[in-house]
């Protein structure tokens, strides 16, 4: 696994601070190359200079959009990347503002070759703390790319009132409670806090994220890192008439039992929910305690393609739950609840 190259996605609506945060990846003095993909027509093209400077190597998608050619496109550059391996360490893939992440993370999971040497480390949304509002109410591609993300940065937050940055997390939180968020201006932000982020390892999904699908502590449980930092983090702790928003369309709920799931219900189920429902359903995720099983099983979809594997054998003492989260639009909320139920291994 280890020697898989790791792959940061950067995405975020136009003008949000997208290649503002890529050239600072690309300035700082971290000692680690980066081989960057961007799209052709983004708000503002990369510094080349910059890129240079920063001893980085830029490849252009050839016709823009990243979602339109993503397989053919990004899985050729990925393939030449490849072959030239150790000149980089890292590869950093810039979508365009209007793309919708999902096809970007579904080519490390569809494309055997592209799986085998490299691996999705994290969705980074940058969203523009002034315009959020606007955009989640026009822009569809703001919404996803809010749902879908790993990590959050609500860069611009010195252009907003404290109350407005407030309902403007609560929006977030609304659409995806279980993203890290920060607040930042000019995309400042401590680099580990969105590089090798491991966000989408199976054997770390709920490691990183200890609190991962606690009920109901959505505002509070997105603290898994140092404290250390003198930046601006997201702090809710004080709910001082914090809102709960509930996007009409985009949905976050998670399932969970303390009984023993049945695996030869469960897979069918699973496999048969995202053949039928994938479509509305970004991203999915979960830990699961099967019946006589005594490691942990870990899973994770975006749309119709499922990931699995064991994790690690359960600890002694450990609370042998299972629960997953669900995040998408118009997802039949119940009728996942229901199958989730009926998995439960006969007693």
């Amino acid at each position: 696994m280890s020697d898989k190259i790791p792959v940061t996605v950067l995405t975020g609506y136009l003008g949000a601070g997208k290649t503002t945060l890529l050239n600072r990846i690309l300035s700082e003095p971290h000692g680690q190359k980066f081989a960057v993909i961007v799209n052709e027509f983004g708000e503002i093209g990369i510094d080349n200079d910059l890129v240079v400077g920063a001893d980085e190597e830029v490849f252009e998608m050839n016709n823009g959009c990243i979602c339109c050619t993503v397989r053919g496109d990004l899985i050729r550059i990925i393939d030449g990347l490849m072959r030239r391996k150790g000149k980089f360490d890292a590869i950093i893939v810039e979508t365009t503002g209007l793309a919708d992440p999902a096809p970007v993370a579904q080519t490390f999971f569809v494309d055997e070759n592209v799986g085998q040497k490299a691996k999705l480390d994290a969705v980074v949304t940058v969203a523009d703390a002034k315009y959020l509002k606007d955009r989640l109410r026009d822009a569809p591609e703001a919404k996803n790319q809010i749902a879908f993300a790993d990590v959050i940065l609500l860069n611009k937050t010195d252009l907003v009132s404290e109350p407005d940055l407030r309902e403007v997390e609560a929006r977030i939180r609304g659409i995806n409670p279980y993203a890290t968020l920060h607040r930042t201006q000019r995309c400042a932000i401590p680099l580990p806090e969105v590089l090798g982020r491991n966000a989408f390892d199976l054997d770390r999904i709920l490691d990183i994220e200890p609190s991962f699908l606690e009920e109901g502590n959505g505002h509070d449980h997105h603290h898994d890192h140092d404290h250390g930092h003198d930046h601006d983090h997201d702090h809710d702790h004080d709910h001082g008439g914090l809102k709960h928003y509930h996007d009409e369309h985009m949905q976050s709920f998670s399932v969970r039992t303390d009984k023993p799931l049945d695996p030869d219900k469960f897979f069918p189920w699973i496999q048969n929910l995202v053949a039928q429902e994938g479509p509305k359903i970004l991203r999915c995720k979960g830990i699961l305690a099967f019946k006589n099983d005594p490691e942990r099983f870990v899973f994770q979809g975006v749309h119709m393609i499922l990931d699995g594997d064991h994790q690690r054998p359960w600890k002694d003492g450990e609370e042998r739950l299972s629960r997953a989260v669900f995040i998408g639009r118009d997802m039949p909320e119940e009728m996942i609840r229901e199958g989730f139920a009926g998995c439960v291994a006969k007693a």
